[in-house]
């Protein structure tokens, strides 16, 4: 089994720093409403829990430039 490191801080109340070893990502909201995730490697997500099994996401990338 590999080592990985993972850490998530807790800035403010639903706001937590999140990071590992290549990247770190913040992520804000949570709760009853939408969760929005932006990575320092450019990909923006935006989920939420549903009720039941259920959960919607949405993840976005930026592109590089040529």
């Amino acid at each position: 089994m590999p080592i990985t490191f993972r850490k998530s801080i807790r800035i403010l109340p639903g706001v937590r720093l999140n990071i590992n070893k290549r990247s770190w990502s913040i992520t804000s909201g949570g709760g009853k409403g939408p969760r929005h995730t932006t990575s320092s490697t450019g990909r923006r997500t935006t989920s939420m829990d549903l009720p039941g099994p259920f959960g919607w996401r949405r993840t976005t990338t930026k592109r590089r430039g040529r």
